[in-house]
């Protein structure tokens, strides 16, 4: 009888409202309960295996996982397809609620139903990520050291932002050193915790997931782009062909189709930005002066040689693009990296 219930629930940061829908439709309950794991277990344990749609946000990871264990068939719809619950004039949590349950109740594809991955890759790639806000906050305290010495006339030398500190403490004017020696003090400690995060990375990728060796044998292609690719794919039998991962990662164009007029227009940036952020930072090394020859630097060097404003910019998203599709590609084949394979095939017929 569950079975037949399905729950359109809008999530808050301390409570939520739930909107029960019988076989029917009819709507036989709306319920505001806390946005903790006893206030939604309680709830829901009267609605096992009723069928739930929610919105993806903070608390839609934990909260879909937790409710897979209690039976319930869940839904989590992507907030950009949702321009209808969002763009509304009459806009309430209780509204949300209802919004949701009603679309699943009709056809749960309405949703563009998102896949969260497992708690245990989350907690890994919260790990990249951390990483990253340190690398960024080093970036913004350089840049600051950079511009208080030059406001004075002064400028520091160019180097690697590992070596900055060491390069550039001791030439600071002297009056600014009581202002900027903290600076230099937190960069010194942000190196520490940086090189730390690195050798955890590099164990988790040995340790947890082999997998990533395949994808590194691309060159331009790190620990950290492979962890953070096997991390946010997750499971790559989720993709029947592997050219979906373009569209997957946001690569790939948006599209306005309607008669004879097909607009060109730029990519959708759908998707995991911060995967889609490495995948093109390696596609920037592929076609850069240091990446070694390939099939890929090929192809974006032969987008680059055709000229326009933008000739670099189509570029290294077209090899970013086929980056994407050819770590999955790896990936699932298990074979080894051929930076020639097309010409190979070519050469063979």
């Amino acid at each position: 009888m569950l079975e037949t219930i399905t729950i359109g629930m809008a999530l808050g940061d301390k409570y939520n409202i739930a909107v029960v829908f019988d076989k029917k439709g009819a709507e036989t309950e709306v319920a505001r309960l806390k946005n903790t794991k006893a206030g939604i277990t309680e709830f829901f344990n009267g609605c096992r295996g009723a069928t739930v749609a929610i919105e993806a946000g903070t608390h839609s990871p934990w909260i879909s996982r937790l409710l897979e264990e209690m039976g319930c068939r869940v839904f989590v719809g992507n907030p950009r397809k949702l321009r209808f619950i969002w763009e509304s004039k009459d806009k309430s949590d209780e509204r949300d609620a209802r919004m949701l349950g009603m679309v699943c109740r009709v056809e749960p594809r309405l949703l563009s139903p998102l896949h969260h991955r497992g708690q245990q890759a989350q907690a890994d790639l919260s790990t990249i990520k951390s990483r990253d806000i340190l690398v960024r906050t080093r970036a913004n305290l350089i840049n600051h050291a950079r511009g208080i010495v030059k406001s004075t006339g002064e400028r520091l030398p160019a180097c690697s932002t590992e070596s900055f500190a060491r390069r550039c403490e001791e030439i600071v004017p002297s009056e600014l050193r009581p202002a900027l020696q903290p600076i230099f003090e937190a960069i010194k400690q942000l190196n520490i915790l940086i090189r730390e995060f690195d050798v955890k990375i590099e164990e988790l990728c040995r340790d947890r997931y082999p997998e990533t060796e395949r994808l590194r044998q691309v060159p331009g292609v790190g620990p950290i782009t492979s962890l953070a690719y096997v991390l946010s794919i997750e499971d790559p039998s989720r993709f029947a062909k592997s050219r979906q991962v373009g569209p997957f990662v946001g690569l790939t164009p948006k599209r306005d189709q309607s008669g004879d007029t097909d607009k060109q227009l730029r990519i959708s940036k759908a998707g995991n930005e911060y995967l889609r952020q490495l995948l093109v930072g390696s596609a920037h090394y592929i076609i850069g002066p240091f990446g070694p020859d390939s099939n890929l630097r090929r192809h974006g060097l032969g987008i680059a040689a055709r000229g326009g404003r933008n000739a670099k910019k189509r570029a290294v998203v077209a090899v970013a693009r086929k980056l994407a599709v050819l770590l999955h590609q790896l990936w699932i084949s298990n074979q080894a990296y051929e930076p020639f394979y097309n010409m190979k095939q070519v050469r063979a017929a």
